[in-house]
């Protein structure tokens, strides 16, 4: 658990392991139920497997990661039309948890779904990701390893964010270097500002714009000060948390409806319930209130669960 305070001299130490040492145990699931039976499915298997590859196969950071603190993720890709010959447009669902200390519970760092996928594969064509040539030679093509590398760095910034304070900065910037020089096509979309309010440039924005900065002692407050220390010091973990809705809510008064307020809250209801429902009263009456507030699908279960 201690890997984010080591991890720049373990990279200078272990160089010559950095090659066996990827960060992510990545599962990638193509559904292709939806498409019409016209197109052979047996190109999704190939994707499927190409995609597992390149992220469990590569090496995203210059980090020795142990194989037991691999970063468990999951990605999703719902195929939902052929919008032209081997142009597809999808649902990708990105899911990554990390291990709570002194348990055997995976407390969600992301889990969210992204409706504007659409990319261009033709069946063992490479797939590679290159940082330096994101747009790659044809747009299309080059949108798939671009979606999938810009929420690797996601997962990679909120799993280093959570085991030190800031430590996720290098792989945001990286996903906002992925947004500024995402590939252009008429099909694609989510890259751009005035492309939604809830899509892959805006959450980039929210967690590189420093008017947002307090979001990432909340998301290191949460996991680390909150969340691994439940079972050594509950009363001072609750305390870490609380203040990390408190500093949240804050925000979010300030600047209503961020994207990152709601990606933060994704599921993590019941989480909350298990922290403060045996807190003193006048916490858990506090938390159920600003939970209530910034998470207002859950309210009904706050109130109740927390009353």
């Amino acid at each position: 658990m201690a890997r984010r305070k080591l991890y720049l001299l373990l990279a200078i130490l272990c160089t010559g392991l950095a090659s066996q040492a990827q960060e992510l145990q990545a599962k990638v699931t193509v559904q292709s139920q939806r498409v019409y039976n016209t197109i052979d499915k047996k190109i999704f298997n190939t994707l499927q497997t190409q995609l597992t590859n390149l992220l469990n196969n590569r090496k995203w950071t210059n980090d020795v990661f142990k194989p037991d603190e691999k970063i468990v993720c999951n990605f999703l890709v719902t195929i939902t039309d052929m919008v032209e010959q081997n142009v597809f447009k999808a649902n990708l669902t990105v899911q990554a948890a990390r291990p709570v200390y002194n348990s055997s519970f995976q407390s969600a760092l992301i889990n969210f779904q992204d409706g504007e996928f659409v990319f261009k594969y033709v069946e063992y064509q490479p797939v590679e990701f290159n940082e330096n040539r994101v747009q790659g030679s044809d747009a299309l093509a080059a949108n798939l390893t671009a979606t999938l590398a810009y929420y690797v760095y996601m997962i990679l910034g909120f799993d280093y964010d959570s085991f030190a304070l800031k430590a996720g900065a290098p792989y945001f910037q990286k996903a906002q270097n992925i947004v500024n020089n995402a590939p252009e096509a008429r099909n694609i979309s989510g890259w751009r500002s005035f492309d939604g309010l809830r899509n892959r440039y805006w959450l980039a924005e929210n967690l590189n714009n420093t008017r947002y900065n307090i979001v990432h002692d909340v998301i290191y407050g949460y996991y680390r000060s909150g969340l691994d220390m439940l079972f050594d010091k509950e009363n001072e973990a609750r305390k870490s948390v609380l203040d990390g809705l408190t500093k949240l809510q804050s925000m979010n008064q300030d600047n209503p409806n961020t994207m990152i307020v709601q990606f933060f809250m994704q599921s993590k209801a019941s989480e909350f319930i298990g922290i403060f429902k045996k807190a003193p009263p006048q916490d858990r009456v506090r938390a159920g209130d600003l939970l209530s507030k910034l998470d207002v699908a859950n309210m009904s279960k706050y109130k109740e669960e927390l009353k």
